[in-house]
């Protein structure tokens, strides 16, 4: 297991690596001068000099990487005062630091993804074992119905319409916001609760069918008969031996599925007017902000690779003959 982990992370920092490398080169193929952005409208020769230095933006572009990556590391100096590290830069567009800034907004992304996971784990696959354990009957019927529809829905139209009936038209809920968990659980809770369940909802009718197809193949294998020959309950067999081994394929396709919820972070971010990560990187991009589109992206590949780092370890834990060397 350590040496699976060590060689993951080497692979990982090569990744990183390069994400860094094609988008810090990719910015400078633009035509248009970063520094305009942050000279205005009335921009003068030598204000514009002025900003390249306070930037970083006079030297060479191979020799700003460099610095951006010495500065991850150690540090660095600029104009408007020391980034200490990890310093990911000066934002372009407002001067503020990267790194902060990306702190300040990264608690809502990771509560935007780490609750809609849970709830989409739950829903699908409690409801595809349900499905499974009841083949046939009027409630597999139901949830394999119910999961074809809301599987061609997207967040962009089944958040508005989930606002309308229960925020705007009803007021049983308020509109979506956050509130920081450490100062109020109960804030935090309710302004997500809406964009956890759509968001959710995509993913928990895919689960729900993988699940079911994966339970009722894994009922159908020969050690599962064998454990009902035994005498053994068909709850025991259904949980002990079917339901272990119907998560491996589900294991699989959420380390796949990652990069797409956070993905569908970004949309919920702007359905339900919040502000995290996702937002941020959008924001960026308008604005030819590099030092604030680098961090986003550095921040979020990573937290894909930790995400799957984690996926791969689970394989051993759910199946014994799993050996990760």
């Amino acid at each position: 297991m350590l040496q699976f982990l060590i060689r993951r992370t080497f692979g990982a920092a090569l990744i990183l690596l390069l994400i860094s490398a094609f988008t810090f080169f990719m910015f400078f193929a633009i035509p248009q001068d970063p520094a305009l952005l942050a000279c205005g409208k009335n921009c003068t020769p030598d204000a514009l000099a002025i900003i390249h230095k306070n930037l970083g933006l006079d030297s060479p572009v191979p020799v700003q990487y460099w610095n951006f990556l010495v500065g991850i590391f150690a540090g660095r100096d600029f104009a408007v005062g020391h980034c200490a590290a990890p310093c990911f830069g000066v934002s372009f567009a407002n001067n503020q630091n990267v790194w902060d800034t990306i702190l300040d907004r990264f608690p809502l992304t990771l509560s935007l993804t780490v609750g809609s996971l849970l709830v989409f784990l739950t829903l699908g696959l409690g409801a595809g074992l349900l499905a499974a354990k009841y083949r046939g009957t009027w409630l597999d019927k139901t949830f394999s119905s119910a999961s074809l529809v809301i599987s061609s829905m997207q967040i962009y139209f089944l958040g508005p319409l989930v606002l309308l009936a229960l925020v705007y038209s009803t007021g049983w809920l308020e509109k979506p916001k956050y509130v920081p968990f450490s100062e109020d659980l109960g804030g935090w809770f309710m302004g997500l609760l809406i964009p956890w369940v759509v968001m959710a909802t995509i993913f928990t009718a895919n689960y729900t069918r993988m699940s079911r197809s994966s339970m009722i193949e894994q009922l159908q294998e020969e050690h599962v008969k064998a454990a009902r020959a035994k005498g053994m309950s068909s709850n025991y067999v259904f949980f002990r031996y079917a339901w272990r081994g119907s998560l491996i394929p589900i294991v699989t396709i959420l380390g796949i599925d990652l990069s797409s919820l956070l993905a569908g972070g970004m949309v919920t971010e702007f359905t339900f007017g919040l502000a995290g990560l996702g937002r941020l990187a959008l924001e960026s991009v308008v604005n030819k902000d590099l030092p604030m589109l680098m961090g986003v992206m550095l921040v979020s590949a990573a937290l894909i690779i930790v995400f799957n780092l984690i996926v791969d370890a689970l394989y051993a834990v759910i199946d014994p003959r799993v050996r990760l060397s």
